[in-house]
């Protein structure tokens, strides 16, 4: 898979660099290089197609990189680029996450770690293309008898996706912007930046729970219920007025 690509940089030696390692990698094609994210966002505005990836410096005049990273359409179905921001300062990581980044990379930056970026853009366009792919005036066929549904979610972790199987998740603790999730197979949890609500709606009402406005749980991992609490190994979590009638229905079943 080719990814289309811009680089942004106002220094110069900085712009060589970077274009020279994008024309050093065989997926990448370079399309564009500007000396200002305001000439960027005209030329992106102007490319016939839709561009892959963005190589973004930060520190610019007028328009600066994190700017434009907030104004490019890369919602849900959006076509704007994903960005891997390159900067001289690592005070701007946090501000890098929070745009949704692809990664960070830290000048001086080598080819290798240029790479490991350029590689995580190609994993995660085969990933949306595996997700969205459809055949174009393809002939009906009878719909299968029960559709296949898929068992695991890619969460963003850091500058990364990562798998992650539904059965594995023993619940969900919601932090504000982030969600910490509970896994059966790591003691360490993932922090993600997605609200807990957003992660609620991707994962199977058959299979997990909202019980409080800060916890989802796996239900096939409770091994107790108490008064106004829920044991999953371990943890005990408390189910909240504002969802314990829901909770009440569920557990009637098995009573």
């Amino acid at each position: 898979m080719t990814l289309t690509c811009i680089a942004v940089d106002d220094e110069p030696l900085a712009l060589k660099l970077v274009t020279h390692f994008i024309e050093q990698t065989p997926f990448l094609q370079l399309v564009g290089t500007y000396s200002s994210a305001v000439a960027a966002l005209r030329g992106l505005q102007q490319q016939p197609t839709p561009v892959d990836l963005l190589f973004l410096d930060i520190q610019m005049p007028d328009l600066n990189g994190l700017e434009l990273a907030r104004v490019l359409d890369r919602g849900p179905g959006g076509n704007g680029p994903r960005v891997v921001f390159t900067t001289a300062f690592n005070h701007y990581a946090l501000e890098g996450y929070k745009v949704d980044a692809l990664d960070y990379l830290l000048k001086p930056f080598t080819y290798e770690e240029f790479l490991r970026a350029a590689q995580k853009a190609q994993t995660y366009a085969a990933l949306k293309q595996s997700a969205t792919s459809s055949v174009p005036n393809a002939p009906s066929v009878p719909a299968p008898a029960a559709a296949v549904e898929e068992d695991y979610l890619y969460l963003k972790v850091e500058y990364q996706l990562v798998r992650v199987p539904y059965q594995d998740i023993l619940y969900v603790e919601g932090l504000k912007d982030y969600v910490k999730v509970h896994r059966r197979s790591e003691a360490r949890p993932l922090l993600s930046l997605l609200s807990l609500k957003a992660l609620e709606e991707r994962l199977p009402a058959r299979q997990f729970m909202r019980i409080h406005r800060s916890y989802i749980v796996g239900l096939q991992h409770i091994t107790a219920i108490g008064r106004g609490t829920v044991q999953i190994g371990a943890e005990t979590i408390p189910v909240s007025d504002g969802y314990r009638e829901a909770f009440d229905q569920f557990i009637s079943r098995w009573k």
